[in-house]
């Protein structure tokens, strides 16, 4: 038996927040039926950028370029990337896991555009007491020395983090690297989210 649960670390996307309609909806205006396509390449241009390698923007107007579109990359940009809706009742989850005392952490992928939005503009910076965005830490998820890194920058061992994430890869890295992970998103609703929690012995009412 390893240290109690002292720490809690959640993903963003799909557990704190939401894009509204999903991300092919969002490029439709531009972009129609071809939406998907787009996506899927401009994601793997982005995996560099997830890692702190290079700046996304220059990346992406080169793909609108491509696809023939003309609206200028910030401006697709603001209305894509920074159409995050959150998801109250997970942040209160949050808040009362740190009035509980425990430390309360963001493990998330993104590049340095729509992370310092989420650290700004979203608040996470006031919300979390310590913030692991992947192109901070120079690697991303599910990459098991994300994990780690992470682990070292909340200054706790790895078995006393529990992550909380809504896709299966990313909490395989998370075990891999000793910390306990359960698969989660909000669409299967937060009573499943405070069973996971009594399972782990960890207190979120």
């Amino acid at each position: 038996m390893g240290d109690p649960i002292r720490h809690v670390l959640f993903d963003a996307d799909g557990v704190l927040q939401d894009l509204p309609g999903g991300w092919y909806a969002a490029m439709e205006p531009y972009l129609g039926d071809r939406s998907k396509e787009f996506l899927h390449e401009t994601w793997s241009d982005e995996l560099p950028m997830l890692a702190g390698r290079g700046d996304y923007l220059p990346v992406l107007a080169a793909s609108l370029q491509k696809y023939g579109v003309s609206t200028p990359a910030t401006e697709v940009y603001d209305a894509v990337w920074k159409n995050i809706v959150l998801i109250e009742e997970s942040l209160e989850i949050v808040r009362t896991l740190k009035r509980n005392g425990y430390g309360v952490h963001l493990g998330t992928n993104q590049e340095c555009y729509r992370g310092a939005h989420m650290r700004e503009a979203l608040g996470y910076d006031d919300l979390f007491d310590v913030s692991c965005y992947s192109y901070d830490l120079g690697v991303a998820k599910p990459d098991p020395a994300f994990f780690t890194r992470a682990a070292d920058r909340i200054g706790a061992p790895a078995d006393s983090i529990l992550f909380i994430d809504d896709t299966a890869k990313n909490i395989t890295g998370a075990r891999t690297a000793g910390l306990h992970a359960e698969q989660w998103d909000f669409t299967q609703g937060h009573t499943t989210l405070h069973t996971l929690f009594t399972h782990h012995g960890v207190t979120a009412a």
